[in-house]
């Protein structure tokens, strides 16, 4: 099983054998994700939940690669930024834990702040 870490490093081997760091800055990093989040919600559009559900058994390799395109440009992002991912995304666990008690959230779609 890959880490983070150790896909980050695959990544960045990636990116620099091409010499395209110049290229990967904050905003054009987000810029990138924005696009690709875009890319995998264009699977989406006009889709009734069944539709979704069905789409994504369709056009799983296409979806999958969506994915692991925002991944990867967010695993760079993080990595060029100073971001441990994988701890901010153990914090952000901890505090959704927090704001959505099992006792308030089970069954509720509402926001924190209407729980």
């Amino acid at each position: 099983m890959s880490t983070i870490p150790c896909l980050t490093s695959r990544i960045l081997s990636f990116r620099d054998a091409r010499n395209w760091k110049v290229y990967h800055g904050p905003k054009e990093m987000a810029v990138a994700i924005s696009v690709e989040a875009s890319e995998l919600l264009q699977h989406f559009v006009w889709q009734d939940p069944i539709q979704s559900e069905q789409r994504v058994l369709q056009k799983k390799e296409e979806i999958a690669s969506e994915m692991a395109d925002i991944a990867i440009l967010l695993f760079e992002m993080a990595h060029n930024s100073g971001v441990d991912l994988e701890n901010a995304i153990l914090q952000k666990l901890e505090r959704n834990e927090q704001r959505y008690p099992v006792d308030k959230a089970k069954d509720s779609n509402k926001k924190y702040n209407e729980l």
